[in-house]
């Protein structure tokens, strides 16, 4: 087992998030975040693409992030880290063991 792929490398602590979309009463609707769990996780940077997003320069940097197992993650969530946030593209269980789970991400700006 290398070493990034155990426990010991679960040195962060991350927050799970979930998108709420409360009524505005004029027809809308608010969106705010609600943290699920606070939890340990590794995090590994895999890529970084500059973009051009409104006439302006854009970073977009990848990662893929470790957890524990959970059988409640959704791709429609969100992790933060800090003061980052990361946007989930997908979710992989590696050897189908349900020991781990590694969710790729995109950093976004909030």
């Amino acid at each position: 087992m290398s070493s990034n792929s155990g426990a010991g490398a679960l040195d962060k602590r991350i927050t799970i998030q979930a998108q709420t979309k409360t009524p505005d009463g004029q027809g809308g609707f608010t969106t705010a975040w609600t943290d699920i769990a606070t939890i340990w996780a590794a995090i590994w940077p895999v890529s970084a693409n500059e973009t051009v997003q409104a006439a302006q320069p854009v970073m977009i940097i990848s990662h893929r992030i470790r957890i524990r197992w959970r059988s409640i993650m959704r791709p429609t969530w969100r992790l933060k880290f800090g003061a980052r946030y990361f946007n989930i593209v997908s979710i992989i269980c590696p050897n189908e063991g349900r020991e781990w789970l590694d969710i790729m991400c995109k950093e976004s700006a909030s």
